[in-house]
């Protein structure tokens, strides 16, 4: 088994490694971090990498809170706009169109906890990828574990130093290979070939 922390649209490096993966399970008892994918994500538009940023509420009184306790803060449209810039971003690649109908539930469904949406987004890319998204979630936090521990892609200082191989993306002519982007990007231009970049 993989041990994964669930993060907004994966980094690529992220389902890497779940494709690797005999078993996946998610670490439900980990402090939320911020600056981290827990509630981030990178795409690539016309101006180069932007970022797609979750509102969580702040509670000062809690010194440490769990990612699955966080608060999505919803009194902003922080859906309406992640949506809008992915279509703006992508809706010339060649695999958006397919996907477009299957994504936007997500940008609907009004959630509570951040951990539901990044299960959603986990069981979105699986679904399009046509990866077994069965999982299993931890009951207990375990510094040391036994299980092979991915839980540090879920941060964005302790990336692998090996990328993917090259694809084509939306801009690179004018600001060049963005490594290690949202899963997301390499869907909407590789569609069921981005497995072979994986």
């Amino acid at each position: 088994m993989s041990l994964f922390i669930p993060t907004y649209f994966s980094p690529i490096s992220q389902y890497s490694e779940i494709i690797k993966a005999d078993k996946v399970g998610f670490e439900m008892e980990d402090n939320f971090q911020k600056q981290s994918y827990r509630n981030r994500c990178y795409i690539y538009n016309s101006s180069g990498k932007q970022l797609l940023s979750i509102p969580v509420k702040h509670q000062f009184k809690e010194a440490r809170k769990k990612t699955k306790d966080t608060l999505v803060e919803n009194d902003f449209p922080w859906q309406d706009q992640h949506f809008k810039s992915l279509q703006i971003a992508y809706r010339t690649s060649p695999f958006y169109d397919l996907l477009e109908a299957d994504i936007a539930p997500i940008f609907e469904k009004k959630y509570k906890y951040l951990q539901d949406i990044n299960i959603d987004t986990f069981l979105f890319i699986t679904d399009a990828l046509q990866l077994n998204s069965d999982f299993s979630k931890t009951g207990n936090y375990e510094v040391e574990t036994t299980k092979n521990d991915c839980r540090f892609l879920a941060e964005k200082k302790h990336q692998p130093k090996k990328q993917v191989e090259k694809y084509t993306q939306m801009f690179d002519d004018k600001h060049g290979f963005i490594p290690n982007l949202s899963i997301l990007d390499l869907l909407f231009m590789e569609g069921p070939n981005a497995l072979s970049f994986l």
